[in-house]
């Protein structure tokens, strides 16, 4: 019963996914677990969701690209973590169409601890990032950023594209956001998963702060970003770019 409930909930999560005209987007997500008691198998249902079952499965198998080099989930800075916070970036910038100072992803939230150079498939993705956060705009002024950066080194370091900065006495420090020092003053376009522009992992500076929100999935952008790679006859690959260091 577990299995089929788990095919049921991919086959929901497919049809809310990929379904193309009209395109509707969540403006927020909530969670709440059902547990299964009972663990006998109904031989009619399982007969009557096989064919959708046999559906999930074939599109979770779609080969969507093909990774160069293994990439691996690690603090302060990993390649897996490069690829993402690169896919978040570039999918903000596309599905808001404007510029992004910053994109950032939340460590907890990588699921897997690294994927194997070979073919990708969707459903590597969706292992990878099992939960339904949307990518999130927010216009934060210098000091915010900051005070964000800092909690991001007390955690050890998360995974970031546009900005660089190191780590020393739990502060971040000479954080340059596009290829300039970071300014109190200023004012950056951050992106973000919900789940973390929220307040999630304590990102208390972040709530309250407006959001901007399409409802666009970061699991649905990691895939477009994959896909877009394998247009344009590229595979995916990262490598360790001094992003987020200790200081000497």
């Amino acid at each position: 019963m577990r299995k089929l409930t788990t095919h049921y909930i991919l086959i929901v999560l497919l049809i809310i996914s990929y379904s193309c005209n009209p395109v509707y987007r969540a403006s927020s997500v909530q969670y709440k677990d059902y547990p299964v008691q009972n663990q006998r198998k109904d031989s009619s249902v399982q007969k009557f969701l096989q064919p959708y079952a046999d559906s999930v499965n074939s599109s979770m198998n779609l080969i969507i690209g093909q990774l160069a080099v293994d990439l691996d989930k690690r603090q302060p800075e990993g390649t897996l973590g490069n690829f993402m916070a690169d896919a978040m970036k570039v999918m903000a910038e596309k599905y808001y169409k404007t510029n992004v100072d910053g994109a950032f992803i939340n460590y907890g939230g990588i699921r897997l601890t690294g994927i194997k150079a070979g073919a990708i498939t969707r459903g590597k993705i969706f292992e990878l990032m099992p939960f339904d956060n949307i990518i999130i705009l927010q216009k934060l002024k210098g000091t915010v950023l900051q005070e964000f950066l800092d909690h991001i080194v007390g955690r050890g370091g998360w995974p970031v594209a546009g900005i660089t900065m190191q780590m020393k006495d739990k502060k971040a420090v000479n954080v340059i956001v596009g290829g300039k020092p970071l300014d109190p003053s200023m004012i950056y376009t951050i992106a973000n998963s919900d789940y973390v522009a929220n307040g999630g992992d304590n990102c208390e500076m972040l709530k309250g702060i407006p959001q901007i929100n399409n409802g666009s999935l970061l699991r649905d952008g990691l895939i477009e970003y994959v896909q877009s790679l394998t247009q344009k006859g590229q595979a995916v690959t990262a490598t360790i770019q001094n992003r987020v260091t200790n200081a000497q």
